[in-house]
């Protein structure tokens, strides 16, 4: 496992404090993370997700290395994106399903930077953002795991992804952490 990619929309707080404070000091590896967020005013998801984690937490910005060992979150109106370089980038690129940061295209950049190395997760959420980038995920040969629709704050997401026939991996939040830990240190999935 060479990297993480995490999508989640509406009810993806809890959910993401479930999943981070389960793999907290488990993971050498970069986590990046999608929240759909409103465009506006202070992102507050970073030191909210800080205070359950000794990872470090940050915002992505624009040519960010991606270091392993921290988790990088989407700013709010910005598609964030895995560069061929092994950076991060920034978008204002058009919506797509609705949104930006779009889930999809975190997760089709970095499928195609990461390939085999890749865990895609797909948490709660309320559209059918991140079911796209499930499929590439997939389709460069790596992992995809979504959150059990019956314990989903709002299970629209998850099922979208289901339904492309791609999901390697339909678990609980808390199997999700027992997955994740048992991968950590293989550089192969």
């Amino acid at each position: 496992m060479k990297a993480i990619v995490v999508g989640t929309s509406a009810g993806g707080l809890n959910a993401l404090n479930v999943l981070i404070s389960g793999i907290n000091f488990t993971l050498n590896v970069p986590v990046m993370i999608v929240q759909h967020s409103s465009s506006s005013g202070e992102h507050l998801l970073p030191p909210i997700l800080q205070e359950f984690t000794g990872m470090p937490v940050l915002e992505a910005e624009d040519k960010m290395e991606i270091l392993p060992g921290h988790i990088y979150i989407a700013p709010p109106n910005y598609h964030l994106m895995v560069e061929d370089d092994g950076t991060l980038s920034l978008s204002t690129d058009k919506k797509v399903n609705y949104s930006r940061p779009s889930i999809d295209v975190l997760f089709e950049s970095a499928a195609r930077f990461y390939r085999k190395g890749l865990v895609g997760i797909i948490l709660t959420g309320a559209n059918n953002d991140g079911a796209a980038g499930m499929v590439a995920i997939a389709e460069h040969d790596g992992l995809t795991i979504a959150q059990d629709p019956e314990t989903a704050e709002f299970p629209y997401m998850p099922e979208a992804a289901i339904s492309t026939g791609k999901i390697k991996l339909i678990l609980s939040l808390e199997s999700i952490v027992d997955q994740i830990t048992g991968l950590s240190g293989r550089e192969e999935i």
